[in-house]
């Protein structure tokens, strides 16, 4: 026998899943282990024989063969049938559920667990994939089971699959007349008396912008649909989270509490509140049931976790843009805009000489004064002068109230008179329109589910000296009242690593946002400095104009070699193409802002409150998932040339792909001319002279260097190099001569071979060109040296060398190089030439003198000059075989160096 499962008090996505199933399974039977909700039963009532359903007491379990359980993980919600699953047996035991995050306790041999608004949704789904058929009734059922557990598609924990499961449901002939009647069939007359009595007793308590209540219901015994009635009261009352107690007797000495939750707080889970007490359910929407306790001490636990679970609220502090681009009243209208256009703002804040707001511009102030040809007027007759101000605790609820009744577009945040920071529409909305969802831990498999603010378990998935290290950090900044992020490319390995690896990140980016609190643009060489009383192994470097600080740890016991950079949050302005940027204090939305590509713009906050939190303001995780690299900014390439070369380190380390409009503005950016016309404006051009180094570097010391470069020059990128560099096949081939000899002739590693890879790219130029590229990059003087040389030492090596015949001839002529210079002429050799250099480096740069100076000294020949010219004339009869052995040689010493 086959059985399916439904837990005790079955609802009709429990019995939906099991009618599924049984479509899946033909013969098997569905047991409901323990009643069922109100509708549920009454549903059951007419229905009951349109479905394979038998009772707990039919079953002989000496024939059960498997058992499915739907919509649990734990065996005490199946009542006395859970002893089934120890039954020897039995050799199967599936479970399918959709409550993420709770540890079962039944011992599957499959589980299938999914992140869906109702479990029916997954019985749905593998129908579909076996091109299953249902009859009206199975649909209608299902549909059901779908519509109650997601609300028909409104709560929050509802998805695009629960969507589509329906539609196809409704394709079978799922009846809406029968869903319409039971999915919401109003209260009994039991229920409707204890809602009356449940609003009369009910306790409130606002706590963070939020009203959580509570109430004890006593009643003579179990009262079925108390989920209902919690359900009505949360409406009702207009409250965010409630707790629904209903206690009963059991026995004589003995009662019973189940309980109910219900949420709408964002951050709130009912399911992990509810664990510890052997409940469980969604994080909105959870039960349990105790005996023997005392109902106002567990009321009270509760009550402390659910009041200790609630989210600190959004305030304008968390959502402003800080410090405030200003003008004063008499900045004119063309000059509001250029202000305007280099900061991409939308509206200026007026001040006065006292720095006292006084007015705000909008653009579209702006642009309609420059219509009207009053370019030339201060912007004081333009401004809005009537202004709603706010303060940094005003929380996001309020923003909102002021926007929506005065229809403003922005609000300045005042503290103590000073304007500190504005809000922005933008900004509400970002925030208002945020999937509310969030997991404790991200996976690549969760990332589809992520959101702009999601908590990431980050303990987990860090090394714990650098956990440690990250928590002193952050202490240390919430001391001075600023917000920590670690942001960048530690995140996104953070995100992208296995749940169960321990990550010991050597770079890590740590960005102070504290501008609303203090106007120190330096607070993140304060935060350094503090750091390093604490670790005083560690190297302090202060370095820019923008005080960014910088501690390294070189082979530390603990750290191993770690470089942590620390800056304050800035937003940055390109002067011109390929400068570098101009760097000026703001907030870390802005700071995130400024960065190359989506999946390097996320950030993870460190300081409480709500710490963990997650920031992805642009997509970048949904971009992880697509494998894809995409730019923040449609001029981010002409500005910042080395930002190409950074997406194809990305690309190709990763395994993705270009976002094809990324991919167009690449192109568009290196074919416009953009980057010869700034080189021969701006004798400065850093990201196309020492960061493009820095990026070569990257590139070519990387195991794949050889895809990027193929991806490089694929995007006509090697053009930023010099304009004529292509890979063509015989650079490559080239390329992988390069590889042979420093394999072969570097196996110590005492060349540098990103830099001699780099080299090689550069001598593939005209030798015109050369000596211009490698000055441009600012290599090293040995390799500057090398470049210049070369075209001359391959002239002379293409003329002598065929033309020697002796070993010491060609010794003679290739021992004035050094093995750089060789290897760089050896590649653009032909065939006949490259093997007498292969020889030479093999065998006979190798080969030494048969004598030496002892010898000479005691064969009597007096120490001096000469000893010099007589062992090189040694090595030359020794490499033509002239001589072989040491009697040889000494004959050889008395016929032309008679003593």
């Amino acid at each position: 026998m086959d059985l399916i499962l439904c837990h005790t008090t079955a609802d009709f996505d429990a019995l939906g899943a099991a009618v599924g199933l049984t479509c899946l399974l033909p013969g098997s039977k569905i047991v409901l282990t323990g009643g069922a909700h109100p509708p549920v039963r009454d549903f059951l009532a007419l229905h009951r024989d349109e479905y394979p359903l038998i009772e707990r007491r039919a079953v002989n379990p000496q024939t059960i063969r498997s058992i499915t359980v739907v919509d649990t993980q734990n065996r005490d919600r199946l009542g006395k049938a859970a002893e089934w699953l120890d039954l020897p047996t039995v050799k199967e035991i599936v479970v399918y559920d959709h409550h993420l995050g709770q540890e079962g306790d039944i011992p599957a041999t499959q589980l299938h667990i999914a992140p869906v608004g109702a479990c029916t949704t997954l019985m749905v789904e593998q129908l579909q994939q076996q091109e299953i058929s249902l009859t009206p009734s199975q649909a209608t059922v299902m549909a059901l089971g779908i519509h109650v557990d997601t609300g028909s598609l409104t709560y929050d924990l509802s998805t695009a699959r629960d969507a589509l499961a329906l539609a196809w449901l409704m394709q079978q002939g799922a009846s809406l007349s029968v869903i319409s009647t039971y999915r919401d069939p109003g209260l009994s007359p039991q229920l409707q008396q204890l809602l009356t009595t449940a609003l009369q007793e009910l306790e409130y308590l606002c706590l963070r912008g939020y009203t959580i209540a509570w109430v004890i219901l006593k009643t003579d015994a179990f009262v079925p649909g108390l989920s209902s009635l919690a359900s009505q009261l949360v409406e009702l009352s207009e409250i965010d989270a409630l707790l629904l107690v209903n206690e009963y007797p059991l026995g004589e000495d003995e009662s019973r509490l189940t309980v109910i939750g219900r949420s709408q707080i964002p951050g709130v889970n009912l399911n992990l509140l509810f664990q510890p007490f052997g409940g469980g359910g969604h994080s909105q929407a959870a039960s349990l049931n105790l005996r023997g306790v005392d109902t106002q001490a567990t009321l009270e636990q509760l009550l402390q976790g659910l009041k200790a679970s609630i989210p600190h609220p959004l305030t304008a502090r968390d959502l402003m843009s800080s410090p405030v681009r200003t003008i004063l009243p008499e900045t004119t209208i063309e000059e509001a805009q250029r202000i305007l256009l280099r900061y991409g703002h939308s509206g200026l804040s007026v001040v006065d000489a006292q720095g006292q707001l006084v007015g705000v511009i909008s653009r579209r102030d702006l642009d309609i004064a420059f219509h009207h040809g009053f370019s030339h007027a201060p912007v004081k007759g333009y401004m809005t002068i009537n202004l709603k101000t706010i303060t940094p605790d005003t929380t996001l609820p309020q923003i909102e109230s002021l926007m929506v009744t005065y229809d403003i577009g922005r609000l300045p945040v005042l503290a103590d008179g000073q304007l500190v920071g504005i809000v922005t529409r933008t900004d509400v909305l970002r925030e208002l329109h945020q999937n509310s969802e969030e997991f404790q831990d991200i996976s690549p498999q969760h990332i589809a589910h992520s959101t702009q603010h999601t908590a990431l378990n980050i303990q987990s998935r860090l090394a714990p000296q650098l956990w440690q290290l990250l928590t002193k950090a952050s202490q240390a900044a919430e001391k001075r009242g600023w917000h920590l992020y670690l942001v960048g490319g530690a995140v996104r390995d953070l995100v992208l690593a296995e749940t169960a690896d321990q990550l010991m990140i050597k770079d890590i980016d740590l960005v102070v946002d504290g501008f609303h609190k203090s106007a120190d643009v330096g607070a993140g060489v304060d935060l350094a400095k503090a750091l390093q009383e604490l670790y005083p192994a560690a190297r302090l470097e202060i370095h820019g104009a923008f005080q960014t600080a910088a501690l390294l740890w070189h082979k530390d016991a603990e750290l191993d070699s770690l470089w942590v950079d620390i800056a304050t949050a800035r937003t940055e302005f390109y002067p011109y193409p390929a400068a570098n940027p101009e760097v000026e204090a703001s907030s870390i939305r802005q700071d995130l802002y400024r960065r190359d590509f989506t999946i390097n713009a996320l950030a993870l906050r460190l300081t409480s409150p709500r710490a963990g939190e997650l920031l992805d303001f642009f997509g970048g995780l949904l971009d992880l998932q697509a494998k894809q690299i995409r730019v923040l900014h449609a001029n981010s390439f002409i500005e910042d040339p080395t930002r190409i070369y950074r997406g194809v380190r990305f690309a190709v380390r990763f395994g993705f792909d270009f976002e094809p409009r990324t991919e167009e503005y690449i192109r568009y950016a290196i074919n416009s001319g953009v980057y010869d016309r700034t080189a021969q404006h701006n004798r400065k051009t850093p990201a196309l002279q020492t960061r493009l180094k820095t990026e070569l570097k990257h590139i070519l010391e990387a195991p794949y260097w050889k895809s990027a470069l193929q991806l490089l020059d694929n995007l006509q990128a090697l053009q930023c190099i010099h304009s004529t560099l292509n890979l063509d096949a015989e650079l490559l081939r080239q390329l992988r001569l390069l590889e042979r000899c420093l394999h072969r002739f570097d196996p110590q590693l005492t060349l540098i071979h990103w830099q001699m890879r780099l080299e090689a790219l550069i001598a593939h130029l005209k030798p015109e060109y050369r000596e211009k590229v490698t000055k441009n990059l600012q290599l090293q003087e040995d390799s500057i040296h090398r470049l210049q040389n070369l075209a001359p030492a391959q002239a002379e090596v293409r003329e002598l060398l065929p033309q020697l015949q002796r070993p010491s001839q060609i010794v003679q002529l290739l021992k004035k190089y050094d093995l750089p210079m060789l290897i760089l002429i050896a590649l653009q050799s032909p065939r006949s030439l490259r093997k007498k250099i292969w020889h030479y480096l093999t065998v006979l740069a190798h080969i030494q003198p048969i004598l030496n100076g002892n010898d000479l000294k005691q064969l009597g020949y007096k120490p001096g000059p000469q000893y010099r010219q007589i062992l090189d004339e040694v090595l030359a009869a020794t490499l033509d075989r002239v001589i072989t052995n040491k009697i040889e040689a000494e004959q050889f010493l008395s016929t032309n160096y008679p003593k």
